[in-house]
């Protein structure tokens, strides 16, 4: 049975109780506080719902995620990389960077980041949570991505491109800092061609929640400044 949330607790039921059909959904309700979520990716949710729907909490298994070493960048992509074809930068417009990426898009319908989504991760960016990439063409913005660093974990939740791989170019980037600054992995959360793509992969929720037992409160040593 479904989990309800209640708004003055920020208990979230065992990651065991999630649901196998639809794959993951672990609780409804609740709020999106910024200390109810800092909870939930500790506890290994996140919020997934469309407009209209209650909140809904996820933690499918198995979990989609990329470790630095294994990050795949094609020919194509490292040509850029090496002609340094754009420019990128860390938290210099993270409201631009969430409004891009909840926009919408020809192969979908509507978006999941809502305003009151968008409103709840601008206050983890101000907490120092939250983090935006941004990647640059002669001073456009044509790409980029947020997510959350939590030790030695960062948790990725969108990206968006308006110019051919500036995603990837984004995230290449930023997987390479994450490595050089000791984080051990990034959640991508749910698979993707374009993700799987990179170098992501499967693994057992159970071995996720061991990544989350002994890094979240390890010291991470990224720098987020342009």
């Amino acid at each position: 049975m479904l989990t309800w949330l209640q708004r003055n607790t920020l208990t979230f039921p065992p990651l065991e109780k999630a649901m196998r059909d639809p794959n993951g959904l672990l609780a409804a309700g609740g709020d999106l506080s910024a200390d109810r979520l800092i909870q939930a990716y500790r506890h290994g949710c996140f919020p997934w719902f469309s407009e209209g729907q209650p909140i809904l909490w996820w933690s499918p298994d198995p979990r989609t995620v990329l470790f630095p070493d294994e990050l795949h960048v094609s020919r194509s992509l490292n040509k850029l990389l090496r002609q340094q074809r754009y420019q990128v930068t860390f938290d210099r417009d993270f409201v631009a960077v969430i409004r891009a990426c909840a926009a919408p898009r020809e192969y979908a319908d509507g978006t999941w980041i809502t305003q009151e989504m968008q409103h709840a991760y601008i206050e983890l960016h101000k907490r120092g949570y939250a983090h935006s990439v941004e990647v640059w063409d002669d001073g456009a913005l044509v790409g980029g991505l947020y997510g959350l660093a939590m030790g030695q974990l960062f948790f990725g939740e969108s990206m968006f491109s308006r110019a051919d791989n500036a995603s990837k170019y984004g995230f290449a980037t930023l997987v390479r800092h994450l490595k050089d600054s000791g984080f051990v992995l990034i959640d991508c959360q749910m698979p993707t061609d374009h993700l799987h793509s990179l170098g992501a992969r499967a693994i057992p929720r159970s071995e996720f929640a061991g990544y989350l037992a002994r890094h979240l409160d390890q010291p991470g040593r990224a720098t987020w400044v342009c």
